[in-house]
């Protein structure tokens, strides 16, 4: 039998979906075959991939990926939309998937300061999206989870 395919979305594939792919690897164990991408991708920021470190969760060495690797290449059973509604590129549904579920959190690489509150921002969405993460995966049933739509 087939893993259902997850796939998070959001505009750069350079901080939240890659946060959201590394926790549900980590707290779904072999679930599910879990990937990310962006619809303009950009690299990983590098505040990223040092709170996730923070965590035990290495992402060195993992690249950011266009939407375009996965489309009609995959059957996705789950699109995971991590953006904020209010960014242009971020779609509010998902065409060809049997769900498409709503987690919109607050980009952190738009956060502004110092480097302190810059990776306080990027720590803080970090635990919001591993908390729902774990919440999704604990509750056991993903068929229940309904679209967020606008």
């Amino acid at each position: 039998m087939t893993k259902p395919v997850v796939l998070f979305l959001c505009e750069g594939n350079s901080a939240r979906s890659q946060m959201a792919e590394a926790f549900l690897r980590k707290h779904a164990g072999n679930r599910f075959e879990v990937h990310s991408a962006g619809l303009n991708p950009r690299d990983i920021h590098p505040f990223t991939v040092r709170v996730m470190d923070e965590v035990g969760i290495s992402i060195e060495g993992h690249r950011s990926k266009p939407l375009t690797e996965y489309l009609g290449k995959i059957a996705v059973r789950y699109v995971i939309i991590v953006c904020e509604f209010d960014e242009s590129a971020c779609p509010h549904v998902w065409p060809f998937t049997r769900q498409t579920i709503r987690w919109p959190f607050d980009d952190p690489a738009a956060a502004e300061g110092t480097e302190h509150e810059k990776l306080e921002q990027f720590r803080t969405v970090r635990n919001a999206i591993e908390e729902h993460i774990i919440q999704w995966v604990h509750r056991g049933d993903m068929e229940s989870e309904e679209p967020r739509l606008p």
